[in-house]
């Protein structure tokens, strides 16, 4: 009797196994097409493939915007001599990055890479040539400079439109990471827009309010400065110019507020901008806190020093009776914000253009006219 029983319990397991795999085959080959059109294909497989083929897609491009940009990516090497404690003579070195505007040598940088005057310039192409690099002109208004080398045939970029950018766009910067690794490749995105912040150079000593700039992800070392920040169609949208004290923040001017920089010193060999005349501070709504003010966002005029005037003597504000502690609060019908700096929205306009200034003055509302001048270097 024991034998029987586990004959028929060997039996049934194997008749249940059997009908499993039948049943199994029978679902699959039969059932699974219908089952699949009612509640569509895996998700898992499906999202797989579509994060594959994207990664793939996206690796693909940046090695194609890699190849197209490179040889227009040079490195910029400044040379000084410097007189030690002891009286020894010992040179000072230091590297920056550009990027190729012109084919006989017009190359766009940051001004801080190249502001030392008693430094000797070369440029360095991506195909081992050097040359000798005078520094063309500086603008006056932004962390931009522009050298010219005497060269033939240079590969020139192609300038893109950084007011089409969106928060979360992929991008790609090229740049002398740390001074030492030339062309170093890092990518990332567009973190924000419309940054204002203050910039120091290497020493610490020169400081630059700076407006309306792009913050990336994408990592931005010393040695990077001046060099591109990419779309993923190979154009230049930035010109990277700050670190900031924390990881995976870089900043880049963006090339819409450089394209009249270059306009002006391919057709006069300086850069030239338009000026109002005015020291300020952006409001926030902690400065309109500390210090009173009426309201938490606009441009106030205030140097903090009796040497440094916020209204300039003789300047268009001056001329259009603009006074130390106004509060610009719009030019033409935008509004001056922290992602709006007065800086940054002169830079829609030319020298002898008459703009529309919006202002407060002990808290009444006034509206003048003033008729901008002209800054070069």
């Amino acid at each position: 009797m024991e034998k029987i029983s586990k004959k028929w319990i060997v039996g049934i397991v194997l008749l249940s196994f059997l009908s499993g795999m039948i049943g199994g085959g029978v679902f699959n080959k039969l059932l699974m097409p219908y089952l699949e059109k009612w509640l569509g294909k895996s998700n898992q497989v499906v999202i797989n493939d579509k994060v594959e083929k994207i990664t793939v897609e996206e690796n693909s491009v940046t090695i194609d915007v890699v190849k197209k940009v490179s040889p227009s990516v040079v490195t910029i090497v400044g040379t000084a001599n410097v007189l030690d404690f002891f009286g020894d003579i010992s040179k000072k070195q230091g590297k920056g990055t550009g990027f190729v505007l012109t084919g006989d040598g017009l190359i766009l940088t940051n001004k801080h890479v190249v502001s030392d005057k008693n430094a000797n310039y070369k440029v360095i192409t991506t195909d081992g040539k050097d040359y000798d690099a005078k520094v063309l002109t500086t603008d006056p208004s932004y962390d931009l400079a522009i050298v010219k080398i005497d060269a033939k045939n240079l590969k020139v970029v192609d300038l893109g439109d950084s007011d089409e950018l969106e928060v979360g766009q992929r991008v790609v910067a090229i740049g002398n990471a740390l001074g030492e690794f030339e062309n170093t490749v890092t990518a990332g995105v567009i973190s924000a827009k419309g940054r204002p912040i203050v910039a120091s150079d290497s020493t610490g000593e020169e400081r630059e309010a700076l407006e309306g700039l792009l913050q990336t992800d994408a990592a931005i070392n010393p040695g990077n400065s001046g060099g591109p920040l990419l779309n993923l169609k190979g154009q230049v949208i930035g010109i990277n110019t700050a670190v900031a004290n924390a990881e995976n923040i870089g900043f880049a001017i963006p090339v819409n507020i450089a394209k009249p920089a270059i306009d002006s010193a391919i057709k006069t060999g300086k850069i030239i901008r338009p000026m109002i005349g005015v020291r300020y501070i952006l409001i926030t709504k902690d400065i309109a806190a500390l210090n009173d003010l009426p309201v938490d966002k606009g441009a106030w005029l205030y140097s903090g020093s009796q040497l440094k005037p916020a209204v300039l003597p003789d300047s268009p504000a001056a001329k259009a009776g603009l006074k130390e502690g106004d509060i610009i609060t719009k030019v033409a019908d935008t509004e001056v914000d922290k992602s709006h700096g007065l800086s940054q929205l002169m830079q829609k306009y030319n020298p002898g253009d008459e703009i529309e200034i919006t202002y407060l003055r002990e808290g009444k509302e006034n509206k003048v006219k003033v008729k901008l001048s002209k800054v070069s270097e």
